[in-house]
């Protein structure tokens, strides 16, 4: 799950905006804003609607899901969106959405059918919520000249090892961190009972003496792992292909049962300012361009598994995936809605400012 890019411990918001040119149709407005994730502002995202409008969108950052809620909830009125699959719920559910009609996206038929189906996103025949994006994975990340047994047994039992106390990492955000934790307790975090809760407690707490750090930062995680301070860090693939492509000795684990798969996605305001262009700039962020951009340049992995063919092998290497990303996305567990986690985040809080 994408819990944010770190901006200096804040919100770093930044508005690029177009001038007005010339725009083709009775329909003719200002650009629409798109208030998405720090690396999805890319001009490989905007290319295509650039081109139908003669304009840059407007864009606006958020560094976590958290942020862009509250200030939605503020008044705050972007016309496209870019939440991952466990948090749009909640801004369906708070009145921020308005379905999506697929007819009018000329790349739907690209996305993964995988995706297509994720659970909870059809909005009726013809329409969804939510348009899935890219997606990724949480794992480990180790280095497997310092931890070579973890290397070859692919367990993530090296975050309890007292071998390796002080030099592992986990993540910040809760809808990696306790659902991986709650794993390795034998406790499914998305239908977790009281008593399952307190067991998941107890394993956090134990976790936290191991720790030497929490960061969802992945310049900080791969920092840390390059030089040895880090021997295991939770982390994005991202994290690991950055490392890999520098000839590190990485590995990212996969244990047996699967790692956990977030899918980020786009939803469009319930009162857009421009419906067709909302539209266009949802289109322009799952074009071929795009989508060979994401995999290549962000690691992450493109819903429009349509433009896969064009990516060389050597881009799926470095990432340690296989080019049946089909096969692969059903061999993974998808990251979903946390029940009470407001309550989780305050505990998850509590228990990780027992670090030194």
């Amino acid at each position: 799950m994408k819990t944010g890019w770190i901006l200096g411990g804040f919100a770093a918001v930044l508005v690029v905006a177009g001038g007005y040119f010339l725009t083709h149709g009775p329909a003719a407005s200002g650009p629409v804003t798109l208030f998405q994730w720090q690396d999805y502002m890319e001009p490989a995202f905007l290319a295509d609607y650039q081109k139908t409008y003669n304009e840059k969108p407007a864009i606006t950052i958020f560094a976590d899901e958290d942020e862009a809620f509250s200030k939605m909830r503020a008044g705050f009125k972007p016309d496209v969106m870019g939440p991952c699959y466990y948090e749009f719920p909640r801004w369906k559910e708070a009145g921020l959405l308005a379905p999506i009609d697929t007819a009018k996206l000329k790349n739907w038929d690209k996305i993964s059918p995988t995706l297509k189906n994720l659970p909870g996103i059809s909005a009726g025949p013809g329409k969804v919520w939510f348009v899935p994006h890219y997606w990724g994975n949480t794992s480990l990340t180790i280095r497997t000249d310092l931890a070579p047994e973890y290397a070859k047994s692919q367990s993530w039992d090296i975050l309890f090892d007292p071998k390796y106390k002080g030099r592992v990492s986990v993540m910040d955000g809760v809808d990696d961190t306790v659902p991986f934790i709650a794993r390795m307790a034998g406790v499914n975090a998305y239908e977790m009972t009281e008593a399952d809760w307190v067991k998941v407690q107890a394993k956090l707490r134990e976790l936290v003496p191991h720790l030497r750090f929490v960061s969802s930062d992945d310049t900080a995680l791969a920092q840390g792992l390059a030089s040895g301070e880090l021997v295991a860090a939770m982390s994005w693939r991202t994290t690991f292909a950055a490392l890999h492509r520098e000839n590190k000795p990485v590995a990212y684990l996969n244990p047996p049962g699967g790692i956990f798969t977030y899918v980020c996605g786009l939803v469009m305001h319930k009162d857009p300012s421009n419906e067709a262009k909302a539209l266009a700039l949802i289109d322009s962020s799952l074009s071929d361009e795009a989508a060979i951009y994401t995999i290549s340049h962000i690691g992450d992995e493109p819903a429009n598994t349509g433009a896969m063919a064009k990516v060389p092998d050597s881009v799926f290497a470095n990432l340690g995936i296989q080019r049946d990303l089909e096969t692969f996305l059903k061999s993974g567990i998808f990251q979903r809605r946390l029940k009470d986690k407001e309550k989780i985040v305050g505990t998850w809080t509590e228990i990780r400012s027992g670090i030194q």
